[in-house]
């Protein structure tokens, strides 16, 4: 009973880092979306808690987002929206979390890390993916108005690129912190 109370607690904990960090990224735009700030809890309670918090907050997230950020895209698509932007939250926490279980056993520091690299990467691609199946017309409307020469350029250099890589160093630098935070975590149990 009390370990499932700390459990509670602690994702009720990661999910409200997970607002306040939604509510702060708004107010940190690079390029044309708002800084993800979210991915290092997502990382975390998926090496706490398991695979299906890591799954919570990647939806918890993917909610805020839709609410805060997608509104260009939910004016071509909602369906398209919705399905990339739950799509890119719940599957950037829960892949986290299953490469943080597969690794763990053999390296605390490399399953964090590997977990931290792989939830800013499925977090884009399956944006990426969306993209392509939802907005392709609407993104080579907006690249033939802008610098970019086609819908790709504008995707990858416009609309990811210098947020992806931020997101990406941010997971990285942290991943040690993260591990101290795990340590710290498991040892309270």
């Amino acid at each position: 009973m009390r370990k499932k109370t700390k459990t509670m607690v602690g994702v009720g904990l990661l999910t409200a880092i997970v607002v306040v960090l939604q509510a702060l990224a708004v107010t940190i735009p690079v390029g044309v979306f708002s800084l993800n700030l979210i991915l290092v809890p997502i990382v975390v309670g998926a090496a706490l808690y398991g695979i299906m918090t890591g799954a919570w907050l990647g939806f918890v997230s993917a909610v805020l987002i839709l609410f805060t950020n997608s509104s260009a895209f939910l004016i071509v698509s909602i369906p398209g929206t919705i399905i990339t932007v739950l799509g890119k939250g719940i599957l950037s926490g829960l892949l986290a979390g299953l490469v943080y279980n597969l690794l763990k056993k053999i390296n605390l520091t490399v399953a964090v890390l590997t977990a931290a690299i792989v939830c800013p990467i499925v977090n884009t691609g399956v944006f990426v993916l969306g993209c392509l199946a939802f907005f392709m017309e609407t993104i080579s409307t907006w690249a033939s108005e802008g610098q970019f020469g086609s819908a790709t350029e504008y995707i990858f250099l416009g609309m990811i690129g210098t947020n992806f890589l931020i997101e990406l160093a941010i997971s990285i630098v942290l991943s040690s912190t993260i591990v101290r935070i795990i340590q710290i975590g498991k040892n309270s149990r």
